[in-house]
C-alpha cells in the first residue's frame, strides 16, 4: 500500500485523477475548520511561554524529529529550558501522559520515546496539544515549548512556525490528501517563519523570497539496539567498520525508507537485503529474527526504540544528527529573544 501511495503522490500514477474528488472534500473540510478558528468560534489557546511548532504541510516523514532534537540542544545552549509536546502518534495512551526513557513506544509513540531517550527533555503526549502543554507547564520547569508536529492543530497558539520539506520528494504532485501528500495547500507556506529543507538542494520558497535553510542529517556511530535498555549507549569495538566489511540487512519503518537505504550505500555499507515497513509500524519479534538469521540487521533509531526490549546482539541502529547553518541559529535565537520579551510585557 505504501509503495502504491508513493507512486500516486510522487510519480504521476493515473489513480490520482480518481482520488481528486476526495481531495476536494478534504480541502473543504479543512477550510471550514480553519475558518472556525479564524472567527473565534473554535478557540485558540495562548500560553505564557513561547511555543514553537515544528511540522510540515505534507503527510509522511520529512525530518521533524531530528529538527526537534536540534532545537532542544540549541535552546539549552542558550540558557533556556525547553519542553516538548506531541500527539504521540502510534501510542495507545489515552488523555495526556509524560514520557520517560522507560516508557514504551506502544504507549507514547516511537518518535516521542526517541526524543526523550536521546535528550531526556521534559515531554508530554496527548491528542489535545493544549492539555499536553498545560500538563508540561504544571509538572516541569520549562520556559519554551516545542510542539512536535501540529502545524494544523490550530487550538494551540504558537509564536514561531517551522515547516520541514523533504528535499528530494518536495511536495509531490501538489495535490491535497488523498490524491497527493498535502495536508494544506502551498499557500500555507506564506505564514511560516522558516522552511527547513531536509537534504537539499536549497531553493527559494513560494512566498516573499523566503529562503529555505538546508538541513543535513549527519550519521553518527552505529549502536547496538540492546544498548537502549541502559542509560549509556555502549557500542562494540569499531562496530561501523565491522558492519561495513560484510553484507547486512537494512530495515526502516519511516516516512521515506529509501532515503535511509541510500544513505547507507553512500557510507559504504553492503546491503544484501532492504526491507521497508510502514511508518510507525509495530514490529513482530519473530519476523525480525528471521531477517537477521544470516546477516546483521541495521535499522533507524526510530525503529530501534520499538525493538529494544527483544533485540538480539546483531541488531544495530544508526543515529543521525541534524546540522543547520549558523545563520539559522542566529535568526532563530534572535526571534526567540523577541518573543520572550513580548511574553513578559503582556
Amino acid at each position: 500500500m505504501q509503495n502504491w501511495i508513493n507512486q500516486v503522490w510522487y510519480h504521476g500514477h493515473w489513480a490520482k485523477w480518481f482520488l481528486l474528488p476526495l481531495s476536494g472534500i478534504f480541502g473543504l473540510i479543512s477550510f471550514i475548520r480553519r475558518t472556525l478558528f479564524r472567527l473565534g468560534i473554535k478557540p485558540t489557546h495562548t500560553l505564557p511561554v513561547p511555543v514553537v511548532v515544528v511540522g510540515n504541510i505534507t503527510a509522511g516523514g520529512s525530518g521533524k524529529t531530528p529538527t526537534v532534537i536540534y532545537l532542544i540542544n540549541l535552546l539549552r545552549a542558550n540558557g533556556l529550558k525547553p519542553g516538548v509536546v506531541s500527539r504521540g502518534y502510534g501510542g495507545k495512551t489515552k488523555g495526556v501522559a509524560s514520557v520517560t526513557p522507560l516508557s514504551l513506544a506502544t504507549d507514547v509513540g516511537d518518535e516521542p520515546l526517541m526524543i526523550v531517550s536521546r535528550t531526556h527533555v521534559p515531554m508530554v503526549v496527548g491528542s489535545q496539544r493544549v492539555l499536553a502543554a498545560k500538563k508540561l507547564l504544571a509538572d516541569f520547569d520549562v520556559d519554551v515549548i516545542i510542539c512536535d508536529d501540529g502545524l494544523q492543530h490550530y487550538a494551540l497558539g504558537r509564536d514561531i512556525e517551522i515547516a520541514l520539506v523533504d528535499g528530494g520528494r518536495r511536495y509531490g504532485n501538489q495535490c491535497l490528501l488523498p490524491a497527493g501528500p498535502l495536508r494544506e495547500g502551498l499557500w500555507r507556506l506564506n505564514s511560516i517563519d522558516w522552511i527547513i529543507n531536509n537534504g537539499g538542494p536549497e531553493v527559494t520558497a513560494n512566498s516573499d523570497d523566503l529562503t529555505e535553510h538546508l538541513m543535513q542529517l549527519i550519521p553518527a556511530t552505529v549502536c547496538q539496539v540492546q544498548s537502549l535498555n541502559s542509560a549509556l549507549h555502549q557500542t562494540a569495538t569499531d562496530p561501523q567498520l565491522t558492519l561495513q566489511q560484510a553484507p547486512i540487512t537494512a530495515m526502516a519503518g519511516i516516512g521515506n525508507p529509501q532515503r535511509f537505504f541510500d544513505s547507507l550505500v553512500e557510507q559504504g555499507y553492503q546491503l544484501e537485503q532492504v526491507v521497508a515497513f510502514a511508518d510507525h509500524q509495530a514490529y513482530d519479534k519473530q519476523q525480525l529474527i528471521r531477517l537477521s538469521e544470516q546477516t546483521p540487521l541495521l535499522m533507524t533509531e526510530k525503529d530501534a526504540v520499538k525493538c529494544r526490549d527483544f533485540a538480539l546482539p546483531n541488531w544495530w541502529y544508526l543515529p543521525v544528527n541534524a546540522k543547520l547553518n549558523p545563520e539559522f541559529d542566529t535568526q532563530f535565537m534572535s526571534r526567540m529573544t523577541q518573543v520572550i520579551q513580548l511574553k513578559k510585557e503582556s
